[in-house]
């Protein structure tokens, strides 16, 4: 049944025409051969429940070498042997060691109650899906073999020669996508080719792979002493890392030396779950400063740096009352640092106008010098000024905070690279008392930085249905429309995801994740700008068993990890498999993803911090007017006040305003100053853009100036508003067409188009919906079109279904009748 986590799909039986394709003395190849090899690759074949499986791999092997004898590259199949011989080690591990699977499983919630169930059967379930990975395999070799289709060769990462470019990391002089797990076995150099390989990627992890844990590799508090020396031990660890591969550096702030914590008794006060010490006190930022300025020196140029230094994981200062940050001991009171920092932006944010904050709050400060405010804040006073100010100064101080981390380390390596593991729900959902201003930390660092998840099925603390699933056969909110937003702010960047969680998250798991749901996630996120992807996480040693956090043998045992083991991508073959084929495609058309990712973005939502910190649901209503636009071919794009005073305004052609009823006055400022020079802006509803950020009256409003203003009523339908503005773009929408029907009247496939050089155009296409959707391709002006799929090089008709979760690339050409 569907609602076992430990239920198989079936996938069918191999068609006559493999056996057809393998050399009749190849396939009498003895058992006895390959147990030998299997032997020698840590693997002993005697178990007899995965015999099936050694039988598949000896055909495909088999296949192999005829594929080879053609010249055709079998990377993709060397990739799902190593993985069907990983996890059928694993399967006899887990086996062998019931009790601690059950622990694993025991420590995740929503596992508990099963945790023996589900240990006695994880084995079962792991040799099933190796024996379909290896179906599935043999299925599309033997139609390469036949000639049947044919595929690109596999452009695989140089891993050692990555060249890092403005807006494009390269080997071999190809656009290239990174791929690997965050959070590797614990301690495995890079020498540990069952680790770092081609299979589970080769990034150096320059501090990532010591989570939870302060020391080891991190650039962290206790680099420096009280004396102002540096722990040379330590220093080792980050100046000693090998410089062979592709990397990055972390800065880990959990931890504070007690030297610290005995000088500045408030130290921990403000902390947040990943940041455990008060960014405003002094001495903290004396001894981070000092560390990021020395580290910076010692490993400028090395390859370990070439992805960055992260400055800091998932950081967030949630500061309401009653928020799940609160049982982590986050944000409960603010230092008397904080508090002085913040009377201090209040008097330049007032002018020095105290009676106007006093108008504002509802009170009677003598001074700006005892002005106070009660932290954690009540979450009903959003929508008030004190609510607002509060929010936006704590953005600010977080800003201020990396703006200054980063200045210090460019002190010693000006040539550094930075990102910040954002998670971009802090832009997407409707919570802002975080202290992350998404758009100030995107434009501040060099590279993008990120950890965004999507899922496949709803979260498991979820009891009721969530409403994408009416309509998706998985979860994009997060991910599309901050990337959309973050690639708007800084186009020409490189974009990381650090942590992507993808595969599973603290609320999501399935074990029988889709094949078909991996690959259509990363495309997505691929053709929406992601460049490197450290997928949440690899917890297995060679020999199977959990690596040395789960096991107690680093002076600790970390049960949140043992949770996070519990139904992750280390029980799932199918899905560890699936992720590193996906890798392969991506990278064999990574010049056609740049031509799409390339596209212009000629329609721009206007995003208003201001609005977002006072309305309770304003991100729900912004992703409303999204959603409607992300399916009509062209990736939506947003501007903002910084964007608009920043950017080239011809990179789009109009301006839609919707549900947005407070701005500040600098933003009203900078929509005139588009008009001024002949920008087109669409204002939704009188209601927009009518209030400042404590909802008073604006003065003035837009004028339409030398440009066009298109104002409407307030009476239009959301549909209404969508056609109004894409009439604003007509002149830039493609020329190739796609219509859907899906047999509802909502769109699920989500498409781009672009002209190549040759005349013909570029179409990708995934469908996210949750039913089959027929499509029809055209191109305007021509009565005919041929459509090619590269990924099989096959003819197709221009009419065509695409099932839930199906990628697509083609080329469209016209033909005359």
């Amino acid at each position: 049944m569907r609602n076992s986590y430990l239920t198989i799909a079936l996938v069918g039986l191999l068609p006559m025409i493999l056996f057809a394709c393998f050399d009749d003395s190849a396939s009498r190849q003895g058992d006895s051969e390959l147990a030998s090899k299997l032997a020698d690759e840590g693997y002993n074949s005697s178990n007899p429940d995965a015999q099936d499986a050694i039988d598949s791999m000896r055909q495909l092997r088999a296949l192999m070498e005829q594929a080879k004898e053609k010249g055709i590259d079998v990377t993709r199949e060397e990739t799902t042997l190593w993985f069907a011989q990983q996890f059928l080690k694993f399967a006899d591990w887990d086996e062998a060691n019931q009790s601690a699977v059950a622990y694993a499983f025991a420590q995740y919630a929503p596992y508990a109650e099963r945790s023996e169930e589900l240990a006695e059967e994880i084995p079962g379930f792991q040799r099933k899906k190796v024996q379909e990975i290896l179906t599935a395999s043999l299925n599309e070799l033997s139609q390469v073999v036949s000639g049947e289709i044919q595929r690109r060769p596999v452009n695989k990462v140089d891993w050692q020669n990555i060249q890092v470019g403005d807006d494009k990391l390269l080997s071999g002089g190809k656009p290239i996508f990174l791929y690997d797990y965050f959070s590797k076995s614990v301690g495995r150099p890079l020498t540990d080719t069952a680790v770092y390989n081609d299979h589970l990627g080769a990034i150096y992890h320059g501090g990532e792979n010591l989570y939870p844990v302060d020391h080891d590799r991190a650039i962290n508090s206790f680099l420096l002493k009280e004396d102002g020396s540096f722990d040379e031990a330590l220093l080792r660890e980050v100046t000693e890392i090998d410089n062979s591969n592709v990397g990055f550096l972390i800065y880990w702030n959990m931890g504070i030396p007690e030297w610290v914590e005995a000088r500045e008794p408030e130290v921990r006060l403000g902390r947040s779950l990943f940041t455990g010490y008060d960014i405003d006190n002094p001495l903290v930022r004396d001894v981070w400063g000092k560390i990021a300025r020395e580290t910076g020196a010692l490993t400028q140029g090395k390859k370990v740096t070439q992805l960055g230094y992260i400055l800091a994981n998932e950081p967030h200062w949630y500061s309401e009352a009653g928020h799940w940050s609160q049982n982590f001991q986050e944000m409960n009171a603010i230092s008397s640092y904080t508090r002085s920092h913040f009377r201090r932006w209040l008097e330049k944010k007032y002018n020095g106008d105290l009676n106007q904050l006093n108008q504002n709050w509802g009170t009677d400060f003598a001074s700006f010098s005892v002005v106070n405010i009660e932290i954690p804040i009540q979450p009903d006073t959003r929508g008030t000024p004190i609510w607002y100010d509060w929010c936006r100064f704590n953005m600010d101080r977080s800003t201020d905070w990396f703006r200054f981390l980063q200045a210090k380390l460019k002190e010693g390596n000006p040539d550094a690279d930075t990102h910040i593991k954002i998670m971009p729900n802090m832009y997407s959902e409707n919570e802002r008392s975080h202290g992350i201003d998404v758009e100030a930390l995107t434009e501040l660092t060099t590279m993008i930085g990120d950890d965004a998840k999507a899922r496949e099925t709803r979260l498991l603390n979820h009891k009721q249905p969530e409403r994408w699933e009416s309509h998706y056969s998985l979860f994009w909110e997060e991910l599309s429309m901050s990337y959309d937003f973050m690639e708007s702010v800084s186009p020409n960047k490189i974009h990381v995801n650090s942590e992507s969680h993808f595969l599973s998250a603290s609320w999501w798991r399935d074990l029988d994740t889709s094949v078909e749901y991996v690959h259509a996630i990363y495309w997505l996120a691929t053709l929406q700008g992601m460049d490197a992807n450290m997928a949440w996480f690899w917890a297995r040693d060679p020999d199977g068993s959990f690596e040395d956090r789960l096991e107690g043998e680093l002076n600790f045992f970390d049960p949140a990890l043992a949770g996070s083991f519990a139904g992750s991508v280390n029980q799932q073959p199918h899905v560890a498999n699936a992720f590193t084929q996906v890798m392969y495609d991506l990278n064999s058309f990574s010049e056609e993803i740049f031509a799409l990712r390339d596209q212009r973005r000629p329609l721009r939502l206007f995003h208003s911090e201001t609005s977002a910190i006072n309305k309770r649901f304003h991100m729900s209503e912004q992703f409303e007017m999204y959603e409607r636009l992300f399916f009509e071919g062209f990736p939506v794009g947003f501007v903002t006040q910084n964007i608009l005073l920043k950017q080239d305004h011809s990179l789009w052609d109009s301006v839609l305003v919707y549900k947005t009823e407070f701005v500040t006055r600098a933003e009203l400022d900078a929509l005139q100053a588009y008009l001024d020079q002949g920008g087109t802006v669409i204002v939704d509803d009188p209601r927009s853009l009518s209030k400042d950020e404590y909802g008073r009256p604006h003065a003035s409003t837009l004028t339409a100036s030398k440009g066009t203003l298109v104002l409407l009523d307030g009476t239009l339908t959301p549909t209404e508003i969508q056609q109004a503005a894409l009439a604003s773009i007509e002149g830039s929408l493609p020329k190739v067409t796609l219509s859907e029907q899906n047999g509802t009247e909502h769109k699920g496939v989500r498409w781009q188009a672009v002209p190549q050089p040759d005349g013909s155009y570029l179409l990708s296409a995934i469908n996210l919906g949750k039913h089959n959707a027929k499509v029809t391709i055209g191109v305007k002006g021509a009565t005919h079109v041929r459509v090619h799929d590269l990924f099989t090089e096959r003819s197709l008709e221009s009419e065509l279904e695409l099932q839930p979760k199906a990628v697509a690339l083609w080329r469209v050409e016209t033909e005359s009748p």
